[in-house]
């Protein structure tokens, strides 16, 4: 079997990667200086060359009369003091060649004869005596005869060496560059990917169980730091939708149970019994009925609950809430016989879920009637404040003890003996529809002697014209039923 094969690491990868493109750019940049460099220089040594030229051609042209040209050649080149490296070289009209001090290896140079012989051009590069020489060549002429030709050469040693120096000290500039960019972006990569890591890890120690694990990251606020913040609250919201998954599952077990064992009691007897008696079956069986009903009415509401933590549980839409409040009373006062109030009720178009909205009105409405008596009053008061839309059911029943009005809003909480036949289930569900709506739900005293229970909703907030949230023309009179 063949060995696994071994993956680099992210940062040695992302580095080498880097490094290439580095290398590429540097190599470029590199190529373009050292090219400008030796263009350079061989443009200031032809510069020089040939004005040595051209002061040698202006001087025989203006030589005292009757000297010849090889006599003003042989004294010129006596008296020139030429710059280091250069020389020059006059070729005569019988063909011999007359030149400065140390140009004896360039006089008697066959490359600079043919090129003399067969030149198409006033510049080139010769070898000679393996040395480079740059050679620059200017006609000499008298009353426009052509009498001999001025070459200027200089030595290329020293421009070479130059040029040398110049690439020396530009690839250990580009390497020093190159090292430095590879190994910054290799340490703050490590540096990065080691937070990178530590999250990968506490994610899997999340998913082994350890739901208290959490980064707790107080370094810098970029990209990955906000990454950690992040990873901690989601950390934080499935550490508590586990938490309340298990209290969920508790509850249920616990409140199931005792339906359950009366149903299986009651069969128990009526099969010991024979089920002799036809009374005692029917009474039996409607009471197993009953119980079964009630334990389908508390799934249908813990399903509600669990469908309320889901991202679609809401399907908004328009809603005048003058009309909703209205049809809700309606509804209502076939519950009960009680004295129905309604408030005047802002002239408010909201964006909301009605029919989840509802149902919890509704939930509260029940309540209330759960909690009065015949002749009593409940009262759903609507109303608009700093933006939120408040929706308040109001009775006049006993009310609920202030220690209380913050456990009554959990699952199976019971507020007290008048709602003992209830699942429990009814605030807790109002408060998810009201958290879902991104609002909030407060249990306090009513103006009529008994509980007050609101719905804040932060739906009436926000641009109106695109929204269609709030468009309030003023109040209605009172209605009451």
């Amino acid at each position: 079997m063949s060995a696994r094969r071994t993956r680099l690491g992210t940062a040695t990868r992302l580095t080498a990667f880097l490094g290439l493109i580095l290398a590429t750019v540097l190599g470029l940049a590199l190529t373009g200086l050292l090219r400008a460099f030796s263009s350079q220089s061989d443009a200031s040594t032809t510069r020089s060359l040939v004005a040595e030229v051209q002061a040698l051609a202006r001087a025989a042209s203006q030589r005292p009369a009757g000297q010849s040209l090889p006599v003003f050649t042989d004294n010129y080149l006596r008296a020139r003091v030429l710059p280091d490296g250069e020389t020059l070289v006059v070729a005569l009209p019988n063909g011999a060649l007359v030149g400065s001090a140390g140009s004896d290896a360039l006089v008697h140079s066959p490359q600079l004869t043919s090129w003399l012989a067969g030149r198409t051009g006033s510049k080139t590069h010769l070898t000679v005596a393996h040395r480079h020489y740059l050679a620059v060549a200017v006609p000499v002429g008298s009353g426009g005869v052509e009498l001999g030709q001025v070459i200027a050469a200089a030595d290329l040693a020293q421009p070479t060496h130059d040029l040398q120096r110049v690439r020396a000290l530009a690839v250990g500039e580009a390497l020093i560059a190159l090292l430095a960019g590879c190994l910054g972006t290799y340490l703050l990569l490590r540096r990065l990917l080691r937070r990178v890591r530590l999250i990968t890890a506490t994610a899997e120690d999340i998913g082994s169980g350890a739901l208290d694990r959490r980064l707790r990251h107080t370094g810098d606020t970029d990209e990955v730091g906000q990454l950690a913040t992040t990873f901690d609250a989601m950390a934080d919201q499935l550490a508590d939708a586990m938490q309340t998954q298990r209290r969920l599952l508790s509850d249920v077990s616990h409140q199931l149970r005792t339906p359950l064992t009366v149903a299986r009691g009651h069969l128990e007897v009526l099969a010991r019994n024979s089920a002799s008696d036809p009374d005692e079956v029917h009474a039996t069986v409607a009471l197993v009925l009953d119980e079964i009903e009630h334990m389908k009415a508390m799934v249908e509401r813990l399903l509600m609950l669990g469908r309320a933590m889901e991202p679609d549980f809401l399907e908004p839409e328009p809603v005048d809430l003058r009309s909703f409040c209205l049809d809700l009373v309606d509804t209502a006062q076939v519950l009960a016989s009680r004295r129905w109030l309604l408030p005047a009720v802002p002239d408010v178009v909201v964006v909301v879920d009605a029919a989840k909205l509802r149902g919890a009105v509704l939930n509260l409405i029940d309540n209330a009637v759960r909690a009065t008596r015949d002749g009593d009053v409940i009262a759903v008061v609507v109303g608009v404040d700093n933006g939120d839309v408040v929706i308040a059911v109001e009775d006049s029943g006993p009310g609920i003890p202030p220690e209380r009005r913050v456990a009554v809003l959990e699952r199976f909480a019971r507020p007290g003996a008048a709602d003992s036949e209830g699942s429990g289930l009814g605030l807790a569900i109002v408060r998810a529809v009201a958290e879902a709506h991104g609002g909030s739900v407060t249990v306090g005293e009513s103006a009529y002697g008994g509980c007050r229970v609101a719905l804040r909703l932060p739906v009436a907030t926000g641009d109106a014209a695109s929204h269609d949230v709030m468009a309030v023309a003023g109040e209605e009179p009172t209605c009451v039923s």
